[in-house]
C-alpha cells in the first residue's frame, strides 16, 4: 500500500517515512503544502497523512478539501498541534478520516494507519483472505492451504495490493504506483519479474487452480478464473 506524507518538519516526515517503510508500506514524503497539494490530487495513493499547519497557501485542511472537491476518496489522516475539539470537528467536516494530535507515539500513528486500511470490504480484521490464501498484515505472514509462505517485503506489498483488488484487472503502471515509491527506478519488466516470483511461491503450493493470472494486453488479476 502506498502512503503520501505531507509534513514541513523534515525530521518528523523522514522519521515517519522510515518507520512506515519498515512496516512494508511504500511511502513518499514532501515538505511543503503546494507540492503536497499537487501530489495528493494528481497521484494515486492509498492513504495521505497531512500536517494541518503547513507554510504557504496550501495547508493540510486545504489539501484535504481539494481532494474531496475533486472526488478523491483516499483516506486522510491529519496531524496537528491543535487539540481543541472544534479544530478536530472542523477538519473532519472537511473530509478528514482521522485526527492525531502532536506529539504522538509512532505506535499510535501506525495503529491508526492500519485501522484506516482495514476499511476495504474484502478485509476481515487484520487478515486479508481470498479463497484459501490469507495475508496477516500485522505479522506479515502469508499462507495458502494453511502452508506458510516466505515472501520478501516487495513480494508481500505486491500480493497485498493484488488481494485488496481481487477480481479486478490491474495494469503494470497501477501496480508500480501502489507498490513502489515514486522515486524508485521501476520498469514494467520489474513487475513481470515480481509476478513470476509470486507465482512460484503462491501457485506452486496450491492444491487447486492458480490465482495469479496474466490478462494479455491489460495486466494482471488475482482471481479463481482468468
Amino acid at each position: 500500500m502506498r502512503i503520501l506524507i505531507v509534513e514541513d518538519d523534515k525530521k518528523i516526515a523522514n522519521a515517519l517515512k522510515k518507520g512506515l517503510e519498515q512496516e512494508k508500506y511504500a511511502v513518499d514524503a514532501v515538505y511543503d503544502g503546494e507540492k503536497g497539494l499537487v501530489w495528493a490530487v494528481s497521484k494515486d495513493y492509498d492513504l495521505v497523512i497531512l500536517d494541518r499547519m503547513l507554510p504557504g497557501i496550501a495547508d493540510g485542511l486545504n489539501i484535504c478539501k481539494a481532494m474531496r472537491d475533486q472526488g478523491k476518496h483516499t483516506p486522510v489522516l491529519i496531524l496537528t498541534a491543535k487539540d481543541k475539539t472544534n479544530d478536530k470537528v472542523y477538519g473532519l467536516n472537511l473530509g478528514a478520516d482521522d485526527y492525531l494530535v502532536k506529539p504522538f507515539a509512532f505506535e499510535e500513528l501506525l495503529a491508526r494507519v492500519k485501522a484506516l486500511f482495514r476499511r476495504p470490504k474484502k478485509s476481515l480484521g487484520t487478515l486479508l483472505k481470498f479463497d484459501n490464501l490469507t495475508i496477516d498484515t500485522i505479522n506479515f505472514e502469508v499462507k495458502r492451504n494453511d502452508r506458510l509462505i516466505e515472501l520478501t517485503p516487495t513480494e508481500f506489498k505486491l500480493l497485498e495490493y493484488l488481494i485488496r483488488n481481487a477480481d479486478r484487472i490491474l495494469t503494470k503502471q497501477e501496480i508500480i504506483n501502489h507498490v513502489w515509491d515514486y522515486d524508485a527506478n521501476v520498469l514494467p519488466n520489474t513487475v513481470e519479474v515480481y509476478i513470476k516470483y509470486l507465482r512460484n511461491k503462491i501457485d506452486s503450493v496450491a492444491l487447486g487452480q492458480s490465482l495469479i493470472h496474466t490478462i494479455r494486453g491489460y495486466g494482471y488479476k488475482l482471481a479463481l478464473k482468468e
